[in-house]
């Protein structure tokens, strides 16, 4: 979110379509971390199908963050001025290596989110059907004594 939000506060022109994307992308997740981290330790709270449903949101929205970034980029040197002075992600900032830098960054962290979400993802859809077909939150319970 950081190196995203300097590319976003170095910018003198603008901003393309996909650097704010990726800026909604890591609001997105980190908005989203509010109400996972607290579920995780406190099951009482979680409701299974927001747990899915939000983990699979951020595995989309991460996934095509991480593509669509390096594909506008197209992922040259940063030091070739004549590349960082004509792309479209990289110039609009004084020091268009610098903000190439970052964006080349930016996707590395894509990368490492997504595959963080996907955890999540399968770990949010074990517990919730545990939970029973209708993924409705509650404490798992033992056998009865008549199951014994």
């Amino acid at each position: 979110m950081a190196l995203v939000g300097n590319m976003i506060a170095t910018a003198f022109a603008g901003n393309p379509a996909m650097v704010n994307y990726d800026m909604f992308v890591a609001t997105f997740g980190m908005a989203s971390l509010l109400y996972l981290l607290p579920t995780s330790f406190l099951s009482s709270w979680s409701i299974p199908i927001i747990n899915t449903g939000l983990d699979a949101l951020n595995v989309i929205f991460w996934f095509c963050a991480a593509v669509a970034t390096p594909a506008y980029l197209h992922v040259h040197s940063c030091s070739n001025s004549s590349y960082t002075h004509s792309n479209h992600i990289t110039n609009g900032s004084p020091n268009t290596e610098k903000r190439c830098r970052e964006a080349q960054a930016s996707t590395a962290f894509l990368w490492f989110g997504w595959a963080a979400f996907v955890a999540s993802l399968v770990i949010s859809v074990m517990d919730g059907r545990g939970t029973g077909a209708n993924m409705h939150g509650g404490m798992r319970r033992g056998p009865a004594m008549s199951q014994v």
